[in-house]
């Protein structure tokens, strides 16, 4: 088709030629459809040049790449003649030559190298290359430019924004100018519209990639917001923070009698050292500052701190304190819980619902903790597959441990009073329960450990316990001749209630994960509770199927392992010098 359209061109520029002998005014005319014809058959050139390069970039056949770029773990093919043509950054770096190689000796790059002072997700860069390649600008990716908030517009969500400055660090670290002027003014439609916690990021990408127009825009929208020093002065440079509180400066108010006698802010010392101590990983001392202050953690708003910047595990401890209402809004109309969400780590909002964290409270703006949660996620991130036994992605975790808290009536496990077990009862139900967590480790290892986590039992207990699945059920039955009776079964006891914590969040956070090994438990391992009963002949097939079981599970968890070779499931398996359920398997197989 392009190629009929420059026949039809060029036949009218050979119709106009026949014509310059007429009078001045057709000469006039002729002259000025040859220069628009022209000016047509150059269009049509750089669109059937654009339309080539970018083969270059979707068509496998035409895969003549001779390095790669590896963003987010995925090696992306380039051609440095194309880059270092069009990109004076990328020219001075193959001309130095430094890179490792590839397998197939291409010389291979890394993204988080090249922009050291922001994020490039696969994503962003490959329209970044169709830009560099063509120099046609490509619609955002939906997958990861949106929400899943259905009532969003996505033109001022956390996604967007993120995915617009993905797009600027690479604009501005590879030196596209045209590209960083129009990313730049999508980047100032947003500073008006977004939540100022979002105005952040922009800011710091301002700042690194030198827009001064920008950062300029952003300085006076946050100088005007009511965020406060504190949170300016944790997320931003030195230089920014100066100019925000240099533009605050009040004029001084008028005197009074007991002007002299007025604190504007007497206890703000005190409230620093409380949120340096937590800085610091240490609630004694956070104990003393309170002790020796009038300020309170309410008045520090020190669990909002917590929850914004410190380890979920010091998070927990100061929740021990039961000092702080965990309900309470900070000046912004902000709870604990809609901070927690914002930050998006399930450990932490399982720890607030444990403690009564109130899921549908609102912000000033109508948004609830699962509402704030959407608007930050991706559809990518949120819509990913995630096999049995793999981690499940965080951001999916949050959204359905909000969301079935908001529609959770009165959920409750049914659980004895463990002070009421006999001894053979006790030690039924820990092998039960052992068992049971062993297993929801193996199938669904992240919902497991934020179970544990809030159970306060850590996974290096989970392997010592005796149990048959890790292949010392003798441990829970040894005696020790220094350990009475009572405090042997206070200690059974104490394990089992950690363990029936662990199973109850998992039921209450995790309510789909436990329906499967529920099913998991009752079709294929009929009669759990039961080994030791029946004959010798029935003991030994259920004992029997009970370890061929568990062997096919272990199976495809070391077949997971070593096809994905993932990191974060293989943290969540313990690593101490006792038989991990794993080592008690391979024992169990081959003692068979």
């Amino acid at each position: 088709m392009v190629m009929d359209n420059a026949n039809e061109v060029s036949s009218s520029l050979s119709f106009a030629s026949s014509n310059l002998s007429n009078g001045s005014s057709n000469n006039n005319m002729s002259a000025a459809a040859s220069g628009e014809h022209g000016t047509n058959l150059e269009i049509l050139s750089l669109s059937k040049l654009s339309g080539s390069l970018e083969r270059l970039l979707i068509d496998a056949e035409f895969d003549y790449s001779d390095a790669e770029i590896v963003v987010e773990d995925i090696p992306v093919g380039v051609h440095r003649c194309v880059l270092a043509s069009r990109s004076q950054f990328f020219h001075e770096l193959f001309k130095k030559g430094n890179h490792v190689l590839a397998k197939e000796g291409k010389p291979r790059y890394l993204m988080s190298e090249l922009v050291p002072h922001g994020v490039v997700g696969q994503e962003a860069f490959l329209v970044f290359l169709h830009y560099l390649y063509t120099g046609k600008l490509k619609a955002s990716p939906p997958e990861v430019s949106t929400c899943v908030d259905e009532a969003c517009a996505h033109d001022a969500c956390r996604p967007a924004i993120n995915y617009a400055l993905e797009l600027m660090y690479a604009s501005a670290t590879f030196q596209m100018k045209e590209l960083v002027l129009l990313v730049q003014r999508r980047l100032l439609n947003f500073v008006d519209k977004v939540l100022v916690e979002d105005v952040i990021p922009i800011v710091i990408a301002a700042f690194h990639c030198q827009l001064n127009q920008l950062l300029s825009h952003c300085t006076q929208r946050l100088a005007r917001s009511d965020l406060d020093n504190i949170t300016l002065e944790r997320e931003l440079p030195h230089e920014v923070v100066s100019e925000i509180k240099s533009l605050r400066v009040k004029p001084l108010p008028e005197l009074t009698p007991n002007a002299m006698e007025v604190e504007v802010e007497p206890n703000e010392k005190s409230i620093r050292r409380i949120l340096k101590a937590l800085d610091s990983d240490d609630v004694e001392l956070v104990k003393l500052l309170l002790d020796e202050s009038k300020v309170t953690l309410d008045d520090a708003y020190a669990l909002h701190y917590a929850c914004a910047y410190c380890d979920p595990k010091i998070i927990q401890e100061v929740l021990s304190l039961s000092l702080a209402d965990i309900n309470r809004r900070n000046p912004r109309g902000y709870t604990v819980l809609h901070v927690a969400a914002r930050r998006k780590v399930p450990s932490i909002l399982v720890a607030l619902l444990k403690r009564c964290a109130d899921a549908s409270e609102t912000t000033l703006d109508g948004q609830t903790a699962v509402a704030i949660c959407r608007r930050l996620t991706r559809p990518k991130d949120y819509n990913e597959k995630t096999e049995q036994g793999m981690e499940s992605n965080k951001d999916r975790l949050c959204i359905d441990i909000l969301e079935r808290e908001m529609r959770r009536n009165s959920m409750s496990v049914n659980i004895p009073d463990s002070s009421q077990l006999i001894s053979d009862d006790l030690h039924m139900r820990l092998d039960y329960l052992e068992n049971r967590v062993a297993f929801a480790r193996l199938l669904f290892p992240a919902e497991a450990r934020v179970a544990m986590e809030n159970a306060e039992i850590s996974s290096t207990s989970m392997c010592t316990g005796g149990s048959p699945l890790n292949g010392s059920s003798g441990n829970l039955r040894e005696v020790d001749l220094n350990e009475t009776p009572a405090l042997r079964t206070r200690r059974l006891q104490a394990r089992l209630n950690a363990l029936l914590k662990t199973v109850e969040n998992g039921r209450r956070f995790f309510p789909h994960c436990s329906e499967v090994i529920d099913k998991f438990l009752e079709d294929d391992i009929p009669d759990v509770f039961f080994l030791e009963k029946g004959s010798s002949d029935e003991q030994r097939i259920k004992k029997t199927r009970f370890m061929e079981l568990k062997e096919d599970v272990q199976k495809a968890f070391r077949k997971d392992m070593a096809g994905n070779n993932h990191q974060g499931l293989a943290s969540t398996v313990c690593s101490s010098s006792s038989s991990s359920p794993r080592e008690g398997l391979r024992q169990k197989a081959r003692k068979r």
